[in-house]
């Protein structure tokens, strides 16, 4: 037996079908080891060296981990190709005692029958410098969150923490809101003439210069003497230019720029789209096939695409759009300088499996952007779109105007995919076919058209755009994107307004707070460098430990400043007439990671706090409900609480007794039906229930992993062949399939 080990639960079941049998796959999801999180775990003194523990919460799966590799004669590791997977395949092949020179680590771009195969046929060992060049990242924010946060903590508020890559984005947040605020408005006027050719056909012409010079009118005073100076002018065609332009398509996508056209095209947030996009990489349920994984590897920087894929692409595009929409030579488009290169672009796995072929198993989010990826891919390989543009000078007097036009001769790439017609300047539709005009030529003036408009600030960046600046000032890489927007929400750094991000108060106090001791960690360009370091490590060549400590010691001088500092952003503690009822102090206000409260001042030593309410005035507490009960340990009478499970009976001299009492619940109603076998390996299913949730799961656990939240009825879906589970509604009851990506749902008793 060969066990292939790989991250993602998801592609499990995608994986196991292109290995067939003779092949059994274990799914770690992520990281089984990594640094404590209670403690540093890294010692300075020793070279920055590690300290690697099992995770908590991964102990029974690496305990099954190791019971499935003894059973086995090979294993092999498919964790996903990048740094954090072959770390990944690096632990778990410490855990099991692996050689380092053993040939066990595999990998694949695309979860396809072709890209599995050709991978076990190319094992290779683990790529050290890869592990090295994660060990480094992993090790420098450790360094950075567990010395620079106690910092923001003393200075600011509890609870507070800071990141190499977060707290430089979460600094483009706040210097685009500097600048905003302090962006002062200036005036300018748009000004066009509405003029009639001598067929009567309409142009609408803008000013752009007077007496050669360019000119923008930027006060209505001015816009005045214009058309005074124009009054009973000849407005004269002095200039035709006609050519013939050319529109190249886009370059297929790469992680941030399909983000960025997710938000922008569909309006999907980065966690949409990043769920939507594991999912379809992973794979989806299709009847008849089981998952099938639809696109390729989504962590990537790069614009390369295979040479089966261009054959593919332009194949599809003979047969289904003709010869005319197929360039001569393929299109290559170049990756930026800084781009890792170690994966294709993202693109479909087959174009055979359209968009609409595997609608009814996607939901909106993955359907969308599976539309988007195939449609972008299939256009980067289309012919150029052809237009036909003209732009026409117009002289009145000592006043030049200018027209420009625009209309499609052959719409190449453009049949597939979308591009934006609009010009961000006027709002007009830059695909306008003008009458034709001669030089010479002589058009009546009809009116003018004029408008005061105000210069505008800097917009705030969307998530979109905060990726794009990421992505082109060289913080972070694209696996690190998303998840970093994410938690600068999660930190309450900042705050969504509509679609634009605004930093908090908070945030403001971070980023200032960490530019004054930290000008160097804060600064874009370091950042940027130091990811050039961590890609030196990758490419060979350069000894981890030493990027570290080219680092570390300026980065702990600046850490014993900070602390030896006693400036502070740290809201005083307003003082008040409430005195406190335990031991006679006065109380003070505090700042609270939930707002404001009341606190002794006497704390340690007393520690009572009082809730405030909205007007700052002390709440009053809920009505304490007495039951009859009595507390058998110290005999007082026991209060009705609520708690995160629901009621329970607590001893009211807590915390000098912690007596607790569950409130009986409603007995529930039997129901001795017997249950299905489970789908995947034929074993029994059983009701489980813990102190959160009631599902239901497979007997074989551990080796088989199957649940389901809902109880199944015994029957499968006519449209996909999976499960059928009971629900109820506020309409009774009735019966859906299991599958998420499918629709079927019929009323009904349960049966």
């Amino acid at each position: 037996m060969n066990l292939v080990i790989i991250e993602g639960v998801g592609k499990l079941e995608t994986v196991q079908k292109y290995l067939g049998k003779g092949y059994k796959v274990f799914a770690t999801g992520g990281h089984v080891r990594d640094l404590p999180q209670k403690r540093l775990a890294v010692d300075v003194n020793k070279d920055f060296e590690p300290t690697y523990v099992v995770l908590d919460d991964k102990k029974k799966t690496v305990d099954s981990l190791k019971a499935a590799a003894r059973s086995a004669d090979n294993i092999l590791l498919a964790t996903d190709p990048d740094r954090e997977g072959e770390a990944i395949s690096w632990h778990v092949a410490t855990l099991l005692d692996i050689p380092e020179d053993a040939p066990v680590r595999i990998e694949f771009n695309e979860i396809s029958k072709t890209a599995v195969q050709n991978a076990l046929s190319h094992p290779r060992v683990i790529d050290k410098n890869l592990v090295d060049a994660q060990q480094a990242r992993r090790v420098l924010d450790r360094l950075v969150g567990y010395k620079v946060s106690p910092i923001l903590c003393t200075k600011i508020q509890s609870k507070l923490s800071a990141g190499r890559v977060q707290s430089v984005t979460l600094r483009l947040v706040v210097e685009r809101e500097k600048e905003i605020r302090a962006f002062v408005p200036e005036e300018y006027w748009t000004f066009f003439a509405e003029l009639n050719t001598a067929g009567k056909e309409g142009v609408r012409a803008a000013l752009v210069s007077h007496k050669d010079e360019k000119l923008k009118p930027t006060s209505e005073s001015q816009v005045d003497k214009i058309k005074s100076d124009l009054k009973g002018a000849v407005y004269t065609v002095t200039g035709v230019k006609k050519s013939i332009t050319h529109a190249h398509p886009y370059a297929p996508f790469i992680t941030s720029t399909m983000q960025q056209d997710a938000m922008n095209k569909l309006g999907m947030s980065l966690k949409q789209t990043s769920s939507a996009a594991q999912t379809l990489y992973e794979g989806v349920d299709i009847p008849g096939e089981g998952k099938v994984a639809l696109i390729t590897y989504i962590r990537t920087d790069s614009t390369r695409v295979s040479k089966e894929a261009i054959a593919m692409a332009r194949d599809y595009i003979a047969d289904n759009f003709g010869d005319k929409y197929l360039p001569d030579k393929p299109n290559y488009y170049a990756s930026k300088k800084s781009a890792q290169d170690a994966h294709e672009a993202i693109r479909p796995i087959s174009l055979d499996r359209t968009p609409a072929s595997v609608k009814a198993h996607l939901n909106k989010y993955q359907y969308q952007l599976y539309d988007l990826i195939y449609k972008r891919f299939l256009a980067s390989q289309m012919a150029d779109a052809d237009y036909n543009s003209v732009s026409v000078d117009i002289t009145a007097n000592d006043y030049g105007f200018h027209i420009t036009g625009r209309t499609p001769i052959f719409d190449g790439f453009t049949k597939v995919y979308a591009v934006d017609r609009i010009d961000k300047e006027s709002g007009k539709d830059e695909m306008v076919k003008l009458p034709e005009m001669q030089v010479g030529d002589r058009l009546d003036f009809v009116r003018f058209d004029c408008e005061q408009k105000f210069t505008k600030p800097p917009a705030r960046y969307t998530e979109a755009s905060l990726v794009k600046a990421m992505e082109e000032r060289g913080i972070g890489r694209p696996a690190t994107y998303s998840p970093t927007v994410n938690l600068l929400f999660t930190r309450k750094y900042v705050v969504r307004d509509g679609r634009a991000i605004a930093p908090t108060e908070l945030g403001e106090k971070v980023t200032e707070m960490l530019i004054m001791y930290f000008p160097s960690f804060m600064s874009v360009d370091f950042t940027a460098k130091m990811e050039d370091e961590l890609d030196g490590i990758e490419d060979g060549g350069v000894r981890w430990q030493n990027v570290i400590k080219g680092f570390y010691g300026p980065f702990e001088d600046s850490i014993k400043a900070a602390r030896a500092d006693d400036f502070t952003l740290k809201t005083p503690d307003e003082e008040t007439d409430y005195v406190c009822e335990k031991c006679g102090a006065k109380m003070v206000i505090k700042n609270g990671r939930f707002g404001k409260f009341l606190a002794c001042s006497d704390y340690p030593k007393c520690k009572n706090t009082k809730n405030l309410d909205e007007d700052g005035n002390i709440a009053e507490p809920e009505p304490v409900e007495v039951s009859d009960t009595v507390c058998e340990k110290c005999g007082a009478k026991m209060v009705v609480k609520t708690g995160k499970y629901g009621k329970f009976l607590a001893c009211p001299n807590y915390p000098k007794c912690k007596n607790i009492v569950s409130l009986d619940k409603k007995p529930e109603e039997v129901d001795d039906r017997p249950l299905p076998p489970c789908p995947k390996c034929g074993k029994l299913l059983k009701k489980i229930t813990t102190r959160r949730s009631t599902f239901y799961g497979c007997t074989g656990y551990p080796d088989c992993n199957f649940t389901l939240s809902a109880r199944p009825n015994g029957e499968k879906c006519p449209q996909c062949g999976s499960l059928l589970v009971e629900k109820s509604g506020k309409n009774g009851d009735y019966i859906k399939c299991s599958n998420k990506t499918c629709n079927y749902k019929r009323n009904g008793e349960k049966q």
